[in-house]
């Protein structure tokens, strides 16, 4: 008995690109086996087998694109028998029609390459991830004329970096602007090996994901960062007291927690840091649900899963979430809708260290919180100086959408709330 193999839900992403397929026509797998590999602009996720069996039919290539119920490959379940001359008989099929294929996808791209501009469209059938196709068009490097060295004539970073310096080396050598695009001249290459040892270490997946996007929202947003202080001292009392109890119950809660419900009464307060800039940009899109992102540290980079409604959840569900988040993050288990949505982030350095640093705002976001290692101080009381538990918070945000004194006033908001922590159930 055969059965078709279709995409689960992935989200909210459609279209999403076919970056590597895991099995071949013949092989048997077992149930939860990966099939194939998908790469959006924000996550890299494994199809898994719905069921033990026999692939008789590989229905995708890789550089296609598929959505949640996209048929993907049919199967011959296990207890069916007789699957042997089947096999033999799907095997030659793909043979027949890939030359056929890769013929059509070779030919297209030359009869434009000359004269077609940089554009989504021209780069729809480059065998190339997403973050790596971003990356040409922001250099304006036409991915037709790239060579690629990866996998099955993948295209790498490295190949449109190497595009890149071919197009840059006759400008500079007659004596024009050297440019890497958007007017912003690429770091020259250098031959560190002349001066000692080196080794080339692979970036990891996340990172190299990620890295576009941190880099085009660096471009894109004017950034400014407001530095302020609260004091926690009350507060911080307070959450030892049930971190104490939650332990027992077999959860910890983190001053993290706290930040996000004083975030979310913050942002009521103060709507535009919970909004986002139009694509006319001449209006906010003002959101009325407050989703919560938290960068999380993991072996393998940088994840930011997202607390849904957190407006309408109380300290103890927060802490629970918060931790489920961050396990399913470093064991590499975050779902792509577990990152979606998020309306304003939190970034704590607070377990490593820290005085201030200047968050990224995460795009289309406008604001993000940052938040270093809390410090005893010495702080005047109106008779004398005393001893308070002081939280330095790092507030980057869209100068386009916030100006600096609504800034300072979210973080007076912010300061109030977490130094009187009875105003966080109001």
């Amino acid at each position: 008995m055969t059965t078709d193999v279709k995409v689960p839900d992935i989200g909210d992403f459609s279209d999403v690109p076919v970056v590597s397929i895991l099995v071949a026509v013949g092989d048997t797998v077992a149930k939860e086996d990966a099939l194939i590999e998908l790469e959006s602009d924000k996550a890299t996720m494994e199809v898994p087998s719905p069921a033990a069996g026999t692939v008789k039919e590989i229905k995708v290539s890789e550089g296609d694109t598929v959505s949640e119920g996209t048929v993907i490959m049919v199967f011959e379940e296990a207890e069916g028998g007789g699957d042997a001359p089947a096999k033999e008989d799907k095997k030659e099929a793909p043979k027949d029609e890939a030359p056929k294929e890769q013929a059509a996808k070779s030919e297209a791209p030359k009869s434009e390459a000359s004269s077609a501009p940089v554009t989504d469209a021209g780069f729809s059938k480059v065998h190339a991830s997403p973050s790596v196709r971003a990356y040409a068009r922001r250099v304006e490097v036409d991915l037709n004329k790239v060579n690629g060295s990866g996998r099955k004539g993948r295209i790498l970073r490295e190949d449109v970096e190497k595009a890149l310096k071919s197009q840059v080396a006759p400008a500079a050598a007659g004596g024009g602007a050297v440019s890497g695009g958007m007017g912003i001249p690429p770091i020259p290459a250098v031959d560190f090996s002349k001066f000692g040892p080196v080794e080339e270490v692979e970036m990891s997946r996340i990172k190299k994901i990620s890295g576009p996007a941190l880099h085009r929202s660096w471009l894109n947003i004017p950034h400014v960062t407001h530095n302020d202080e609260a004091d926690i001292t009350e507060l911080d009392k307070y959450r030892k007291e049930m971190d104490t109890q939650a332990k027992e119950d077999g959860y910890r809660v983190t001053l993290l927690s706290f930040v996000i419900k004083a975030s979310v009464s913050a942002l009521k307060q103060h709507w535009e840091f919970n909004s986002s800039i139009h694509p006319d940009g001449d209006k906010l899109i003002r959101k009325d649900f407050y989703n919560i992102g938290f960068a999380a540290d993991t072996p393998n980079g940088l994840m930011v899963p997202v607390i849904k409604d957190a407006d309408r959840k109380g300290l103890v569900e927060i802490s629970k979430e918060l931790m489920s988040l961050s396990k399913a993050a470093r064991d590499g288990e975050l779902k792509s809708k577990d990152m979606q949505g998020a309306t304003f982030t939190i970034s704590s350095l607070g377990g490593i260290g820290g005085t201030s640093f200047t968050p990224i705002v995460n795009a289309p976001e406008v604001a993000i919180l940052g938040l270093t290692r809390s410090k005893m101080a010495p702080v005047w009381n109106g008779e004398e100086f005393a001893p308070r538990l002081m939280q330095p918070l790092s507030l980057s945000y869209d100068h386009r959408a916030v100006d600096g004194a609504l800034a300072a006033r979210f973080c007076v908001t912010l300061k109030t709330l977490l130094g009187d922590m009875r105003k966080l159930m109001w």
